[in-house]
């Protein structure tokens, strides 16, 4: 049996690119030494002048017809229409999932009609001296605006691959403004959220699996009525959000068994010992079962 070839496209432009190296290395590692009997791994990168090589030779984004029968994308997301257009098999994230992902107030305006609460947030724009003044000044300005919506505490992040840049839980207005003052130094722009008091936890969901439209894998630390409500509204999310192949639900239930969610995520984390790879052991099944069962269903086999 000739061995199915897997194309694993990494980089391309834009802020993600470490991150996208990174997590391509993991699929390549993954595939490599969990399915290498089945499949034959394809490094494409993507470098940030917009060339593109596999395995280091240059190649034109159409020679992927001849090169490849599917194609795991963890670059740009506009990728994944070149690759439609193409008519290549596919896993990775489209514009509008990767959107979705990266943007609170799309998601939330677009989960409202499903019944789904996240918690309140506003986002401060990239600090610009010469119109915001100091940034002491700026940092107190914007922590009174985010004080006067909604009361402490309060979660604050930069818009930033940087690890150096914290997620500050801030408490009292001072702290806030210290946590605003952090992400100043990185000239990204600053989310704010509510920080929900409660149980924080994930589910996991993955496609026509195991029988099932949307199977979801059972989340940790809940009662049961708890875990059908979250199964019922995981799977609600999958099919409005229209994941093709995976969706991660990170949630926090509060002391009143309100649920927020708190992020959403497309791509399963395929490195040892993950959370994902924890909860698919919980049923007694491998990570790199989903991942085969991932490609087997781009491939449509």
């Amino acid at each position: 049996m000739s061995l199915k070839r897997v194309g694993i496209i990494r980089g391309g432009g834009g802020e993600n690119y470490s991150s996208s190296l990174r997590r391509g290395g993991d699929v390549i590692s993954h595939i490599s030494e969990n399915l290498g009997d089945k499949y034959k791994t394809f490094d494409i990168l993507v470098d940030k002048g917009g060339t593109w090589h596999i395995n280091g030779i240059q190649i034109s984004p159409a020679d992927l017809v001849h090169k490849v029968d599917v194609v795991w994308n963890t670059a740009e997301p506009g990728i994944a229409t070149m690759l439609d257009n193409f008519s290549i098999a596919n896993v990775g994230n489209n514009s509008f999932c990767f959107a979705l992902e990266n943007n609170n107030d799309i998601l939330k305006e677009y989960i409202k009609n499903i019944g789904v609460e996240m918690p309140r947030s506003i986002i401060l724009p990239v600090y610009q001296k010469d119109f915001d003044g100091s940034r002491e000044r700026y940092s107190i300005k914007k922590a009174k605006e985010v004080f006067e919506k909604f009361s402490s505490p309060w979660v604050v992040k930069s818009f930033t691959p940087d690890s150096n840049m914290g997620i500050h839980v801030a408490k009292t207005f001072d702290e806030l403004v210290g946590a605003i003052e952090d992400g100043v130094k990185h000239k990204k722009s600053i989310l704010v959220e509510e920080f929900i008091v409660g149980s924080p936890s994930v589910a996991h969901s993955i496609g026509d699996f195991r029988g099932e439209d949307v199977y979801v894998l059972p989340p940790e630390n809940l009662t049961k009525p708890e875990k059908e409500n979250i199964v019922a509204l995981t799977k609600k999310l999958y099919k409005h959000l229209n994941a093709k192949h995976y969706l991660k639900f990170d949630f926090t239930l509060n002391p009143k068994k309100r649920i927020f969610l708190t992020n959403i995520s497309f791509i399963p984390d395929l490195r040892v010992g993950s959370h994902f790879e924890k909860s698919c052991e919980s049923i007694g099944a491998k990570l790199h079962h989903i991942v085969e069962h991932m490609l087997n269903k781009a491939l449509k086999l």
